[in-house]
């Protein structure tokens, strides 16, 4: 038979361990709800202080945009000039009004300016429905904006965010 006091404390045990797991779960929801923030909503990266950080951040949060511009590289690497004109959402049966493969080619063919086979991207920043992706080939830096819903790369209408966006 168990004495009076043999569970004296127990309910102050269970109530220590109970507050211990909320507090852990409040810090930890916390801590994921200010990375999520980080990572994926503010978009003021270029204002930190470090560079490393910042550059994480956007590739969290741009990664989508980045790749499609790393494959539009590839497809120029690999000469394949109509399959990257495909990816301005522009073809041989629509092509674009405003840009023609012939300037398409000016731009971006093997006699341009450019030297598709050492491109970087430094940064990339969100600004309303697109990304701006800073591409750097060969110590030119040139401002791309791929269209977050279909991912339809052309030449960035600014080189940065205009404010409000």
């Amino acid at each position: 038979m168990a004495g009076y006091l043999d569970e004296y404390g127990a309910g102050d045990e269970r109530r220590e361990k109970r507050n211990k797991r909320i507090l852990l779960t409040g810090v930890t929801a916390l801590v994921l709800a200010f990375l999520w923030f980080f990572f994926f909503v503010w978009d003021k990266t270029e204002i930190l202080r470090v560079q490393s950080i910042a550059r994480v951040a956007q590739i969290a949060r741009n990664h989508q945009q980045e790749n499609r511009v790393k494959a539009f590289f590839s497809l120029l690497q690999r000469q394949d000039y109509k399959g990257a004109y495909a990816m301005w959402n522009c073809t041989d049966e629509h092509p674009c009004r405003e840009y023609p493969f012939p300037e398409f080619m000016k731009d971006w063919g093997p006699d341009s300016a450019r030297h598709v086979a050492q491109v970087t991207i430094p940064r990339s920043r969100s600004c309303g429905t697109g990304v701006i992706v800073t591409v750097d080939s060969g110590g030119q830096e040139d401002a791309l904006w791929v269209q977050r819903k279909d991912l339809t790369i052309g030449f960035s209408p600014f080189p940065v965010c205009q404010v409000g966006s």
